[in-house]
C-alpha cells in the first residue's frame, strides 16, 4: 500500500511506490463513517481520469491520535524548551501518556541547551523510563544523539509552538527546508511556522512527520480507555500498581498507596506524580456518554 505524506485543505498527498506523489480526496464513505485519513496511514488509492486520485481504502492502523493528526507512529518526539517558550512539564507528562496508551514509544528532546539547562528535568524523564536528551537546533550540540534514535523509525515531532521542533528537523536534513518562525517577547511564544502535518525523508534513514505547534492540547486524546489505564501510562508507576492495600486504589490519596509511598521515598518524581493528579481529576468524570457527543 501507498503512505499519506501530508494533508493541506482537503486534500491528502499520497507517496506511491515508484517515489511519485498524488494528490487525492478522500472518498466520501469516510466522511460518513466519521473516519479521516491521516498522514502516515498506508492507503490504497484510484487513479481518476484528470490525473488526480482518491483514497479508497485505509489500512489497518498501529495507532491513532487526533493532535498531532498522524497514524502508525513509531516513536513520538516530544521537543520542549527550558528557554523561552518554557514548556510546561505536565503538557510533557500528558503527551507521554498518551503515547504509552497507544503503544508508541515517547522521547523527549530538551532543545535551546544554548540558552538553558533543562537541569533536572532530563533526569526525571529517565528515571521513569523514558529517553531523554538535550541538543540545541542553533549550535548543533546533541543531534548527532538523535540522529540513531529516529533513524529507521516513523516518528512525530510535537509541542508547543516556538520550542524548535522545524529548525531541529533542518539541522538533520537541511534539505527539508522547513520556514521558521522568531519567538515572540511579547508573548513568549513562537510564530505558528508549521500549518499542516506533513511526512519528510531525511537523508539519516528516518522518517519525520513535522506538525502544527500548540499552546495546550485538545481534550480529543482525555478518553475513557486513557481513564483506564491511566495509571499503566506513567511507565514507573507500574512496579507499584499490584502493591497497593486496596484493589482499585487511585493512587491519589489512599492509605497504604504503594505509588504514593514510593512518591516519598524519592522512587517516583513529585513533579510526574503531580501531572497524574492533574490528569486523574480532568478524566474522573467523564463517562461513556460524553464520548457519544
Amino acid at each position: 500500500m501507498d503512505r499519506i505524506v501530508k494533508a493541506l485543505s482537503g486534500f491528502y498527498y499520497v507517496q506511491r511506490s515508484d517515489g511519485s506523489v498524488l494528490r487525492c480526496r478522500a472518498r466520501g464513505k469516510f466522511r460518513k463513517t466519521g473516519i479521516s485519513p491521516l498522514v502516515g496511514d498506508l492507503v490504497e488509492v484510484r487513479l481518476l481520469e484528470d490525473g488526480s486520485g482518491m483514497v479508497w481504502e485505509i489500512g489497518q492502523r498501529r495507532n491513532a491520535f487526533s493532535r498531532p493528526a498522524v497514524a502508525n507512529i513509531d516513536l513520538m518526539v516530544m521537543i520542549a524548551s527550558a528557554a523561552v517558550p518554557r514548556t510546561d512539564p505536565y503538557l510533557i507528562d500528558r503527551m507521554t501518556a498518551v503515547a504509552a496508551l497507544k503503544n508508541c514509544e515517547a522521547v523527549v528532546v530538551f532543545n535551546k541547551t544554548d540558552l538553558a539547562s533543562p537541569g533536572d528535568m532530563q533526569h526525571i524523564y529517565e528515571r521513569a523510563g523514558i529517553r531523554a536528551l538535550s541538543v540545541s537546533a542553533e549550535t548543533g550540540e546533541g543531534i548527532a544523539d538523535l540522529i540513531p534514535i529516529l533513524r529507521g523509525k516513523l516518528s512525530a515531532f510535537t509541542g508547543n509552538s516556538g520550542v524548535g521542533k522545524s529548525s531541529i528537523l533542518n539541522v538533520l536534513d537541511p534539505a527539508c527546508a522547513i520556514s521558521t518562525g522568531e519567538i515572540s517577547e511579547k508573548l513568549g511564544r513562537g510564530r505558528h511556522t508549521t500549518r499542516h502535518v506533513e511526512l519528510y525523508q531525511l537523508s539519516c534513514g528516518a522518517q519525520v512527520v513535522d506538525t502544527p505547534g500548540f499552546s495546550s492540547f485538545d481534550s480529543e486524546e482525555l478518553d475513557l480507555e486513557l481513564k483506564e489505564h491511566l495509571a499503566e501510562s506513567f511507565l514507573e508507576f507500574r512496579p507499584f500498581l499490584d502493591q497497593c492495600r486496596f484493589v482499585g486504589c487511585s493512587h491519589t490519596r489512599e492509605k497504604g498507596c504503594a505509588v504514593l509511598q514510593a512518591v516519598r521515598e524519592g522512587q517516583i518524581s513529585p513533579s510526574r506524580h503531580a501531572s497524574y493528579l492533574r490528569l486523574w481529576d480532568e478524566l474522573k468524570d467523564l463517562k461513556e456518554w460524553n464520548q457519544r457527543k
